[in-house]
């Protein structure tokens, strides 16, 4: 499948990854593609790798052979598995900080009221719960928007109500954009998914491909 970005079709895939910290090989020549739009999930357990391939994909670190192609000039929205929130700016301070324009104060207010904290505005990290402090980093993730979303535990901390409604918000504004999911949730990995990775590793290993995991 194709992701279509102006003029240019560009398929997005990890070719023949190669990646070492150390002794530690934490990629040996993996290949894998992803939709031009919807879910794919790199679903495993915790440690084998699923971060440090979303980094590469995201430009932060650098394989040490192979080539990821389809994300050149893309806008990558990056919700890290840490919260990586502002200690000494607001919760909506944290969200305007990746906006731009006049407007970008009352839009990450509307953010936060949309993943429900429209009464936290003013609060800093430290006052918030671990759930608050990741609904923000939801929002300010969505709010930045872009071509391609990765999304490291995205629900990590949220209790079932707030992973509902999170969930919800995620398919519905990042609707015909691709997702990339890492996750160890399988309920998560079957209500979210188009594609599933379920890897083992390290290195990584691809153990199977699916549409789901019953």
């Amino acid at each position: 499948m194709d992701f279509i970005l102006g003029r240019k079709t560009m398929e997005i895939k990890v070719q023949n990854a190669v990646k070492s910290y150390g002794s530690i090989k934490v990629m040996d020549g993996l290949s894998l593609s992803f939709p031009s739009d919807g879910t794919a999930c790199l679903f495993g357990p915790s440690g084998c790798g699923k971060s440090t391939l979303l980094n590469c994909m995201a430009g932060l670190e650098t394989l040490d052979s192979g080539l990821i192609s389809g994300v050149k000039n893309l806008q990558i929205s990056y919700l890290f598995q840490e919260d990586r929130l502002l200690p000494w700016n607001t919760a909506a301070q944290n969200i305007a900080a990746v906006l731009q324009g006049k407007d970008r104060m009352p839009r990450a207010e509307e953010w936060l009221r949309r993943v429900g904290l429209g009464g936290a505005r003013q609060q800093y990290p430290c006052q918030l719960s671990g759930g608050m402090r990741r609904r923000v980093a939801i929002a300010r993730a969505l709010a930045f928007g872009g071509d391609l979303f990765l999304l490291d535990e995205p629900f990590q901390r949220l209790d079932a109500h707030s992973k509902n409604e999170i969930a919800d918000l995620i398919e519905k504004t990042t609707a015909g954009k691709p997702k990339i999911m890492v996750t160890h949730d399988r309920e998560e990995a079957n209500r979210l998914s188009d594609i599933i990775y379920i890897l083992d590793g390290i290195p990584i290993k691809i153990l199977d491909k699916m549409q789901n995991i019953d």
